[in-house]
């Protein structure tokens, strides 16, 4: 049975073949290897070519297939000794899978645990990682590769917020909605994937350069701000034409925190000006909070807040 959250899709899944039909972007094979009547559940928001899927699993399943071209998915899943992901197991807590296209596999998800995955289009997601870090991903991995420490919590906290963001969605602003979720995931997920082992420690080169980087980033952001879109890191990484950490360095260097602080900062002072500009007769403060990609409205109330010590609609009715 499965009941409809806007573009989230939560089914209650009663045999091992629907959870695999389910999935029918990837080629899959899933068989049911403990008793249950009630295999599982899974939750799947698709945008388009991106798909995000939490699978909880009920009885232990056991999924065959093989990635289809130009696929790739990164995942991970809730610590279980008996977790196999073909010759991978789970035994460090903070372990993320990168599964390249054309790769043979053979998933065991033992009762209980809990499978979280992004599928993404790999040559789009390959060659925005070679931009944020070249030295990485020049050659990227051609089989399931399982990255430790860092990169599973951000990772897990980025998709959950993707999935409450679904959950808490209504009517209003929901084409809006959607292209801010197809427009900032991937950026999330390469930050968080690209972010191993990033040395902050800048070159001789890198330090004469950093302030033309920054001012070069800047002014991209202003340009994009100014006709309502919000850039990403990726986009702000290919105007300045540098790295991602070429980038970190110089806003850390020249304003003190990082390129996606600085951003957000930015917009905060936009949605702000507007306010004070408007009148209730012709918008509102979540229309205008939206406008620039303000999508977790509660969130945004706290931050203007806390930067502007009072709350939005403060600012829009004085």
């Amino acid at each position: 049975m499965m009941k409809n959250n806007l573009r989230l899709n939560t089914t209650i899944i009663e045999d091992a073949p629907i959870q695999a039909s389910m999935q029918h972007w990837v080629k899959m094979e899933c068989n049911q290897l403990s008793a249950g009547n009630i295999v599982g559940e899974i939750d799947i928001l698709e945008l388009d070519s991106l798909k995000l899927v939490r699978e909880s699993q009920i009885a232990t399943v056991q999924k065959i297939g093989v990635t289809s071209q130009n696929f790739c998915s990164l995942s991970y899943c809730t610590l279980d000794p008996k977790f196999r992901f073909t010759e991978q197991t789970k035994n460090a807590a903070d372990t993320l899978f990168f599964l390249p296209e054309l790769i043979e596999y053979d998933i065991l998800v033992p009762v209980g645990v809990q499978t979280t995955y992004v599928a993404l289009d790999q040559k789009t997601f390959i060659d925005n990682a070679r931009i944020l870090n070249p030295k990485q991903w020049e050659h990227p991995p051609k089989s399931l590769v399982a990255l430790e420490n860092e990169h599973q919590p951000i990772f897990k906290k980025t998709l959950e917020m993707w999935f409450k963001i679904a959950e808490e969605s209504s009517a209003i602003d929901l084409s809006l909605k959607q292209s801010f979720l197809k427009k900032h995931l991937v950026d999330y997920l390469l930050q968080t994937i690209t972010s191993s082992n990033i040395d902050l420690r800048p070159s001789y080169t890198e330090r004469l350069s950093s302030f033309q980087t920054y001012h070069t980033a800047r002014t991209y952001i202003e340009d994009q701000l100014n006709i309502n879109i919000t850039p990403t890191i990726v986009s702000i990484c290919k105007s300045a034409g540098v790295s991602e950490r070429t980038l970190q360095y110089a806003f850390r260097t020249h304003v003190n925190m990082s390129p996606t602080a600085y951003l957000r900062l930015r917009r905060l002072n936009r949605v702000r000006v507007i306010l004070q500009k408007s009148s209730p007769q012709e918008t509102t403060v979540t229309h205008i909070a939206m406008r620039f990609d303000f999508l977790h409205l509660g969130r945004f109330a706290l931050d203007y807040k806390r930067i502007f010590h009072e709350s939005p609609s403060v600012t829009f009715n004085n």
